[in-house]
């Protein structure tokens, strides 16, 4: 059972150091100087003239879908978060919070958290109360990774036994699949084993330990109650959890395909899918926006299924280049509004207070 969250909304408290207007310039100089060297790089370098070639000749029409296709996956993250955090707060707030999110996600070198942590930031500034923020954001986390490791789950099984189009090899289909399921099966039993460990956390006698301790126990049941706020809203069928969340990862995927169309053949659909999804595990080095990182992951991953080194890296590139401007063009506007709003309203997201009294009711495990 829970109880009410009593803890007021930080209001006033200080932006995160990172988030800072200077050092998001930086980052975009970052970005822009990284972007300059892979043009220079694949102009001049030998033994590039293939991809050169491909990006020269594009097809303006799928370079447009790829465009349509990242407008869309913005369009699925704003519906999921705010579905999962409030959706009594307003669209316009709502937008401007998600896509300075995603805006920096592309500029931060924290692999999806820099826009989590202007996200509460942000809440916070606006009302929201402190603890229904915590766990509404490792809920978002949560129903937002749900939708690639369900995709990755039937379309590795599906490629395997045959009925999605890609390689069938065991290693390539079914055991990215198994290790999903298991990665899920972990997360469904997460908030009991991180429960039980902030109970065997608990004790102490020595001041400074017993503080950690406490900070401890009390960042393993944040993270336990997310879970299971996160399982809540997908067994709700929550639609904006579930349409969101799914538009997010299918648009993103989407744009990838219009960008092996754009500069040569589309891979079978099996191959695409899970050469995504393996391969956007490289957001995780830490570089601004995944920069080099994702870029040699998902070319690497295609390279293993097969797909020709040439086609992968200027589809890759061209695809990388417009999920990066995107968030960048949305997002900036976005932030900047942001925080113009957030001066002078009187905490707009205060209407959300309600939400952190709800207590979240799971039906108890029938397994082990």
């Amino acid at each position: 059972m829970s109880v009410p969250d009593t803890t007021a909304p930080a209001a006033g408290a200080a932006m995160p150091d990172a988030l800072h207007p200077r050092h998001l310039i930086v980052r975009v100089l970052e970005v822009l100087a990284v972007i300059a060297v892979v043009v220079v790089a694949i102009s001049a370098l030998p033994g590039l003239d293939d991809v050169k070639h491909r990006l020269q000749g594009a097809d303006p029409a799928w370079v447009s879908a790829v465009v349509i296709a990242e407008l869309g996956s913005c369009a699925g993250y704003l519906l999921v978060f705010r579905a999962t955090f409030c959706s009594q707060m307003s669209w316009a707030l709502s937008y401007d919070i998600a896509m300075a999110e995603l805006a920096a996600n592309s500029l931060l070198p924290a692999g999806g958290a820099g826009g989590l942590a202007l996200g509460v930031w942000a809440l916070r500034q606006a009302g929201m109360p402190t603890r229904h923020i915590a766990h509404r954001t490792v809920a978002f986390f949560v129903v937002t990774s749900a939708a690639n490791f369900f995709a990755l789950i039937v379309v590795g099984v599906g490629v395997f036994i045959g009925i999605i189009a890609g390689r069938g090899s065991a290693v390539l289909s079914l055991v990215p699949a198994v290790v999903t399921a298991a990665g899920v099966m972990l997360v469904c039993l997460s908030p009991r084993l991180l429960r039980t460990l902030g109970e065997r956390g608990a004790g102490g006698d020595h001041q400074a330990a017993g503080r950690l301790r406490l900070g401890v126990r009390a960042g393993l049941k944040v993270a336990a109650d997310g879970v299971d706020e996160a399982i809540s809203l997908l067994r709700s069928h929550s639609t904006g959890v579930v349409i969101g969340s799914f538009a997010y990862m299918a648009c993103d995927i989407a744009a990838l395909g219009a960008a092996f169309a754009a500069v040569g053949q589309v891979p079978p659909v099996g191959t695409l899918v899970l050469g995504y999804l393996i391969g956007q595990l490289g957001n995780l080095i830490p570089v601004p926006g995944g920069i080099g990182g994702t870029e040699g992951a998902l070319i690497g991953v295609f390279a293993i299924y097969g797909v020709s080194v040439p086609d992968a890296t200027a589809a890759v590139l061209l695809y990388r280049l417009f999920q990066l401007l995107i968030p960048a063009l949305l997002g900036a506007p976005a932030f900047v509004l942001l925080r113009r709003k957030l001066s002078r309203a009187d905490q707009p997201a205060q209407v959300c207070a309600p939400l952190a009294v709800d207590v979240v009711q799971l039906p108890s495990p029938s397994g082990p």
